[in-house]
């Protein structure tokens, strides 16, 4: 614990309401760190996280070795939900974007997205990173984003401002039995980036924060948004095989030959 102060009780970083201390783990494998729960929406969060830079040293953590498959898993379902439910023309944001491989994939399904990511160095979408002032985004996406947040409220909030009403994000939701750090394999202590886990009734609370509704899928993925979508519907097209199916039949013109005009003013070929 910093300055050897032994808290029992906080703020929750979500709703407010009193936390108390719900476990401990050892992060970066040498900090003994306190976890403490909402008594009111059941979020986790640990202590003050003093130790991001040097959790940061590396945006990609060594045990995140599903960063690839998740990567392609995310772009097959967010092209089917943004032909959809969006306008698929117009521009969208991927917010912690870590080395670039999202929008990038993105921009090869015919999607214009951009980049940012204020942890990580953009490799491979570079060039079509948004800038800092930059809204409007028909969509922004925040992919295993949510659980390294310090301000959970105001990041999310800014992230909500910078597009029309709509944030898609993944994160895993803490199971119905409650585990304690330790217990579960999502806290990841040995990476020391993952220091807030949500609950259904925290996502919830941050909903009515945003004025929106938020619908959630198969455990882990959410979208906040003033749309009319029902859940059933977003259910029903996240799955990987409707996903497939819809997208074989709305492919749209990859961006990569724009994209080389664009940054190279040739043309491929």
């Amino acid at each position: 614990m910093s300055d050897g102060v032994v808290a029992t009780a906080v703020r929750c970083r979500v709703c407010g309401a009193a936390s108390t201390e719900f476990g401990r783990a050892r992060v970066l494998e040498r900090i003994d760190v306190q976890y403490f729960q909402c008594s009111r929406c059941r979020f986790v969060q640990t202590e003050q996280p003093y130790w991001l830079d040097e959790a940061y040293s590396t945006a990609l953590i060594a045990a995140d070795v599903g960063a690839v498959d998740r990567n392609l898993r995310l772009a097959g379902i967010t092209q089917t939900l943004i032909q959809q439910f969006f306008d698929a023309d117009r521009r969208f944001l991927d917010y912690g974007g870590g080395y670039g491989l999202f929008v990038r994939l993105m921009r090869d399904r015919g999607f214009d997205f951009r980049w940012s990511d204020r942890y990580a160095q953009n490799l491979l979408s570079i060039g079509f990173d948004a800038a800092p002032n930059d809204d409007g985004f028909e969509l922004v996406t925040a992919f295993e984003v949510l659980e390294h947040l310090v301000d959970p409220i105001e990041e999310i909030e800014a992230m909500f401002a910078r597009g029309r009403a709509s944030l898609l994000c993944t994160t895993e939701l803490l199971p119905a039995s409650n585990p304690r750090p330790g217990d579960w394999w999502y806290y990841v202590p040995s990476g020391g980036q993952h220091i807030a886990i949500y609950s259904p009734e925290s996502l919830r609370h941050i909903a009515a924060r945003l004025g929106c509704r938020v619908v959630s899928a198969h455990g882990w993925l959410h979208l906040f948004t003033r749309r009319a979508i029902s859940e059933r519907a977003f259910r029903l097209v996240s799955r990987r095989l409707v996903s497939a199916t819809l997208n074989r039949l709305r492919r749209r013109p990859s961006l990569v030959p724009e994209d080389f005009a664009r940054l190279t003013g040739g043309t491929l070929g």
